[in-house]
């Protein structure tokens, strides 16, 4: 399976663009979930997948304060020596929330989180994670973005705008195993296989399988019944990784955002055509310089203006990708 070079994004631009809205609360220390530092304005369940494994589904929505950012998924499995976490949620507080999940189905703590990526509605729930114990494994490419400007202004900006959710205790956690290529972990005798598929969605996706089960948590590389967010991506990139999940064997796809897949051919086909769209549409816009609100306007968008988040998200995509082909095309 490939793995594909790091490239270069423009991470200011990304700061500028990213629609996603970040939400972070305090956490407590306690070695154990604490319900009364649980908001109860979230409805978190969890839903079993296979016979190990559990997800939790975000909001179809934009990120915000009266929301938590409780807009992505997450996952966790069960193994005979402890639970395996894909996944952080957008803060401690919803961690916290997940905890208490995991803890409705087994009493075993919490041995791993594996990240599939270091945006901030996946990850910044990985300090309450970290202060039960809990080893992390990301892939390498992250450590640009936690060092990065980027991160650190939209932290700042975050305290500000999502107050209380977002306050001074809100921390990034890097990894305690950064990965560079194809790795397997087994806890428990679980096999699960951490295949890099970036730079895509970001520089450092990655995918969780397990085997046995044939159940693939494919992080943002999927998006269920809404559209992707594009962002910095690399799109032509993120349609090769596409391609490299439809090798799997899987009887069941998690995505990133959106709920749980079992026609997982049929839901990465349609990021994949929507991706190539934006590509072909923009890119043949760049080649002749026309200005991208007439290639806009003249685009065909009717296969995914149903979709949720469209009117949202959508002209930001196809803006980010006619800035990418421009450069793609000279």
């Amino acid at each position: 399976m490939p793995f594909f070079k790091h490239r270069t994004l423009l991470p200011i631009l990304a700061l500028m663009l990213w629609p996603v809205a970040q939400v972070v609360a305090q956490t407590p220390t306690a070695a154990e979930p604490q319900a009364a530092n649980v908001s109860t304005d979230v409805n978190m369940t969890a839903q079993r997948v296979s016979t190990i494994a559990w997800y939790v589904e975000g909001l179809s929505a934009m990120g915000s304060s009266a929301n938590q950012n409780f807009i992505s998924n997450a996952g966790f499995v069960v193994t005979p020596a402890g639970v395996v976490v894909i996944d952080a949620l957008g803060s401690p507080a919803l961690a916290e929330q997940l905890l208490i999940e995991i803890r409705k189905v087994t009493p075993l703590p919490v041995t791993h989180v594996i990240v599939t990526h270091y945006h901030a509605d996946h990850i910044y729930g990985l300090q309450t994670f970290k202060a039960q114990g809990a080893r992390i494994v990301a892939h390498g490419a992250a450590l640009a973005y936690l060092q990065s400007d980027t991160a650190r202004l939209r932290m700042e900006s975050s305290r500000q705008e999502l107050f209380p959710w977002v306050d001074e205790s809100t921390r990034l956690v890097p990894a305690d195993e950064w990965i560079d290529g194809p790795t397997e972990l087994t806890v428990g005798g679980v096999r699960f296989v951490l295949q890099p598929v970036g730079p895509s969605h970001t520089p450092e996706d990655l995918v969780v399988f397990l085997p046995h089960d044939k159940v693939l948590f494919a992080g943002d590389l999927v998006f269920r019944n809404r559209i992707p967010y594009v962002g910095q991506a690399d799109s032509g990139h993120w349609i090769q990784a596409l391609e490299t999940l439809l090798t799997f064997d899987t009887t069941v796809v998690v995505p990133g955002h959106g709920p749980l897949s079992n026609e997982g051919r049929s839901d990465m086909a349609l990021t994949r055509d929507y991706l190539v769209y934006l590509r072909r549409s923009m890119a043949e816009a760049a080649k002749n310089m026309e200005p991208f609100d007439s290639a806009y306007e003249a685009a065909d968008w009717s296969r995914f203006a149903y979709l949720p988040l469209f009117k949202v998200v959508n002209r930001m995509n196809a803006y980010n990708t006619y800035l990418l082909m421009e450069r793609e095309v000279k």
